[in-house]
Parts: C-alpha cells; structure tokens; sequence
C-alpha cells in the first residue's frame, strides 16, 4: 500500500519549503576525529542554504554554530579521556540502557552505537513530528532502523568500519588480541544488517561507495557520493608565519594501524641519515602505546615533537609553520587532513590508501601505503626540490577551493534527503 502524502510532505519533496532535518551523531568529538567535523561544518552549511537542522549527539558533544539545535543523549561516557571506565553508580545502572551499556563495556566490547540508537529511538518516538528527515552519521543501530517508522533515513558511511576492523586484526600476532579486537568491532554484524533498511546512504567518495558495496549489503544505486567540504575560511595561508625548511607535519598522533603513522616514524628515522628534517605530529599518542615506543626504539625523539591538542589558530599556524604536510593513512574514506592542508598552499604526500587519490589528484605526491621506503623517496624529493614544492602547494589549495566546498555538500545531501523523502513507503 502507497502512503499518502500530506501536502507538507509533498512541499518537502517538490523542494518547495526548507527541510527539518534530525541529524544523529552517536559522538561527535570536535578536536579528535572526523565525525565531529562532519557534524559541525554540514549542519551550518545545510542552515546557510535555509535548511532547519537539530543535533542529537551523546557525549563528547559537537561544537555548533548559532541557530543549530542541540539535543544531548546522556549515557555513562566511559571512555571519557579524563575518567576512562569509571565505575556507575547503582542508581545509574538502574536504568537498562545504562545497564546494557555497562556490559558491553566490561565484556570488551563497544556498545555506544546500539546504546545511542536505542536513546533516539526513544527521543524520535515523542519528538518526530518535528522532522521530516533522519539522518544518522554513521551509527546504523537496530533504534536507528525502528525510527523509520516514523521517517524515512538517510545514513552517512564514511567509509565501511570493516577495514579499521581488518587492518587492526593484522596488526596483531597474539590469538587472545584478535579475538579482542572482533570483538571490539562486533557491533558492525549490527550495522550491516540496518544499512539495507536505510531509504538512502551518502557516502564521501567513489572508493568508499565501491568498499560499501562490497562490504554492506547495500545497492550500489542506493548509495549517493557527497565530497566532503574543508572549511576553508579557516584552513588558509597564515601570513606573517614563516615556513621552516625541513620540517614534516602530520596531523595524527593515533596509535591506530590504520593511520600510517608507524610507516611515516620509520621513514623519517631514513630521512635523517640523509637530510636534516624535524617532524610536528598534531595530537599526543598513548602513553606507553606503540608510537611512543617506536620513537624511542627507533631514536628519534630529538626531531619528532607532538604539539598535544592545538585550538584551532594554533593548529593552523603549524600548517603554516611546516614546509611538507605527510597523509601517511593505510586508508581514508575521504581524507580531511589531505584536503586541509591543501587549503593552507602545503604541498602533499599521500597515501594511496582508499579514497585519498580523490582528494589528492595531481596536485600532491602520492605514493603506496604502508611503505616507508616510499614515503622517504618522496620525501627527500620534495625536500630536494623546493620549487616543485611550492607548485604542489598552489595547486592543491585550488584544487580545494574548486572541489571541495561545504556549500556545495549541503545542497548536494539535501538532494538526496528530498530523494529519500519521494521513495519513502
């Protein structure tokens, strides 16, 4: 049986009045990450263009600007930096959400996506009228999929979490630290699952809509390539601040495989038996964690200095400061450190990895993943030859100002909401 639509809903999908969209981010940290980003830059964009947008996030809360709403989903937030794990209270665990989240986590597991889902199925149960569009950021939980009841969902995929999952599992040699790891990851069975029930999925780039298929048991017609913006009123040359000869700068300190970073430690320790070279990693890797280890296996915490969290003026004029910028990622499902760099006039060298060809093109150094031989040649040469550098530099910031605008992603997303909206049932 066709629904019937109401002459609101009909308003929406002819484009003929602004959408109210619902947009759920199960965490949207603003500094760390780039869900954060996403919710931020694409809500302000889709409310420039005359869109009503409302966040739902749980813990760590996005940054908005005026005229987004923000609704937050409490939950236990263990794995707040400052209080990682602590132990609930009992009238805390009083409540089953609470409770299944609790046990997901002293099970080794990660149950903040199934937790959120079921928080906002309960949130759109009493406040839906007021939307006429879901879109989930990358959670996929069962709730998620019971809130189509009431609307049609667009779900964003930034890139099928199965390659974190399998990177991570190779990066391991102890059966006991695999079996964590599957475990950790043992939420994606339940994202699988919910995307075939998604009315559409947007994803960042062409790379990760043919992973998606291949991973998610998602029609490849149904899934809509939407770049993604860089906030380029921000993310710009710095005037007054000089670049340093030799010095690399690279934008991840994680301990995560997938990120590269052990890769680009190894090149450097190369690069400096041959060329004076210092290297600025934005962020502050674990403790005793395995980058830690390897700058001090490999002796070279005499050039490499992590800068810790930045805020925003700071993180630029260390793009401004660097004389290379180094995207080192195994995979990316679209690329945010490439493109910003990009947009401060820093020649790039990019991985390969995923969808970082895409955002990179001809306008950087792309080499193989997972290759420090690799990222040492290219690095030498840039080092080598500075004018070559400097053009890199000039075409990758127009390169983003072409492709890459946030504007042009909002229009784009409300596009496939209205699309959604027409094939709803």
């Amino acid at each position: 049986m066709i629904k019937k639509h109401t002459d609101s809903e009909l308003q929406a999908i002819n484009g003929d009045r602004p959408l109210r969209v619902c947009l759920l981010s199960y965490r949207s940290n603003p500094h760390c990450g780039g869900q954060g980003v996403y919710v931020k830059y694409l809500s302000a964009a889709l409310q420039e263009i005359g869109h009503h947008v409302d966040v739902v996030s749980g813990p760590p809360y996005p940054e908005l600007v005026e005229g987004v709403g923000l609704h937050k989903l409490q939950n236990l937030d263990l794995y707040n930096a400052e209080n990682p794990f602590r132990m609930p209270g009992p009238f805390e665990l009083a409540d089953p959400i609470n409770f299944i989240e609790w046990m997901g986590v002293t099970t080794m597991g990660y149950p903040e996506p199934f937790t959120f889902g079921l928080r906002a199925y309960l949130f759109l149960s009493k406040f839906h009228q007021n939307y006429d569009i879901i879109h989930d950021n990358q959670c996929l939980a069962y709730g998620i999929w019971g809130a189509t009841r009431f609307l049609p969902a667009v779900a964003t995929i930034h890139h099928p979490i199965t390659v974190d999952r399998d990177v991570a599992v190779q990066s391991v040699r102890s059966p006991f630290k695999k079996l964590k790891i599957r475990r950790w990851y043992s939420f994606i069975d339940m994202q699988k699952r919910v995307s075939r029930h998604m009315t559409r999925v947007v994803t960042v780039s062409e790379a990760s809509k043919k992973d998606i298929a291949q991973e998610f048991p998602v029609r490849p017609k149904r899934i809509k390539v939407v770049p993604n913006g860089i906030d380029t009123t921000h993310f710009r040359p710095m005037h007054g601040v000089e670049r340093e000869k030799n010095r690399l700068l690279v934008t991840n300190s994680a301990d995560t495989p997938l990120k590269g970073l052990y890769h680009l430690l190894k090149a450097v320790h190369e690069v400096r038996k041959k060329r004076d070279v210092q290297l600025t990693v934005i962020g502050t890797p674990k403790k005793n964690g395995g980058i830690t280890k390897l700058v001090r296996e490999l002796g070279i915490r005499d050039i490499v200095t992590f800068t810790g969290r930045l805020d925003d003026d700071a993180f630029v004029r260390e793009f401004s400061r660097a004389s290379i910028a180094v995207v080192p990622s195994v995979y990316e499902g679209f690329g945010l450190p490439a493109g910003e760099a990009m947009a401060c006039g820093l020649p790039v060298i990019s991985t390969t990895g995923g969808a970082l060809p895409e955002v990179v093109g001809d306008a950087g150094v792309l080499v193989p993943p997972a290759d420090p031989q690799a990222l040492e040649h290219a690095i030498i040469d840039l080092l080598d030859n500075p004018e070559k550098a400097q053009a890199l530099g000039k075409a990758g910031y127009e390169r983003v100002h072409r492709l890459f605008t946030w504007k042009n992603a909002a229009e784009q997303t409300a596009e496939v909401y209205r699309e959604a909206i027409r094939a709803y049932r």
